[in-house]
């Protein structure tokens, strides 16, 4: 970024290793993650700062950072936000272990991998993260929010989605990965059959009657909660809103209750 971002207020400035129990923290601040879906630095830095401290941690996905690069990402760190890199990383194990080397080394606290890459991609990123940041939360992404069952069979899958997720997620688990991504709408689905000693991070989060956009499974951000979401990724209703911090504190007080 070309500017300096403000500070977080002093009373949160911790570092990415000292968050490492988020997931039994009160403060509905470490649940939600605000997407930065933008095209320039600039745009990026004036919602981060009309965001202000009602939000802690920053999605930034292939638009932002491809449009920018990786000093976005420093420069986020800097400020003292948490990032959540975003890049579904799906390529042959060496060249995603490679790519997630450099993820860490940039400081973000949690990155993205296709679960659908297979056990072996898996295992080299979630090895690659620990070499580096042994706190890095390696998520393995199911099955996009943006798919019906109807857009699964397209692609050649004979389950559910339910069934497809469940079966991502299990890979993604053995394989040493820290969490995975996955709708609101399979979350309870994964939590009974899998457990609670993992991240779910749910995207396709609208409050109540909020355009769906492009997203097929969604859900508001109390429901994702309740269905054991341990993070919900919010975008436009935030970015886009006339007082994007109001806006997101009405999202904290959904998350809380």
């Amino acid at each position: 970024m070309q500017a300096t971002l403000p500070n977080r207020i002093p009373s949160d400035s911790r570092d990415v290793d000292s968050q490492k129990s988020d997931l039994h923290k009160n403060d509905p601040r470490e649940r939600l993650i605000v997407a930065l879906d933008v095209s320039t630095a600039a745009a990026a830095q004036k919602i981060v700062a009309a965001v202000g401290d009602s939000a802690l941690t920053y999605k930034v996905g292939m638009q932002l950072f491809t449009a920018e690069g990786p000093q976005l990402v420093r420069d986020l760190v800097a400020s003292g936000r948490r990032v959540f890199l975003d890049l579904k990383y799906h390529d042959i194990p060496t060249t995603v272990a490679a790519a997630v080397h450099e993820a860490a080394r940039l400081g973000v606290g949690m990155l993205t991998v296709h679960a659908a890459g297979g056990g072996k991609m898996l295992h080299a990123a979630a090895a690659a993260a620990r070499a580096v940041n042994p706190a890095l939360l390696v998520l393995g992404v199911t099955v996009l929010t943006s798919l019906d069952q109807n857009d699964l069979e397209k692609v050649g899958f004979k389950g559910t989605v339910q069934e497809e997720v469940l079966r991502l997620t299990a890979l993604a688990l053995n394989s040493g990965c820290k969490g995975i991504v996955t709708s609101a709408r399979e979350a309870a689905a994964v939590r009974a059959e899998l457990g609670h000693n993992f991240a779910i991070v749910t995207p396709g989060v609208r409050p109540a009657g909020a355009s769906h956009a492009d997203q097929a499974r969604v859900a508001t951000p109390a429901e994702a909660i309740a269905a054991g979401a341990s993070y919900i990724v919010v975008g436009r209703p935030i970015t886009e809103a006339a007082d994007p911090a109001a806006e997101a504190r009405a999202i904290l007080r959904q998350i809380s209750s």
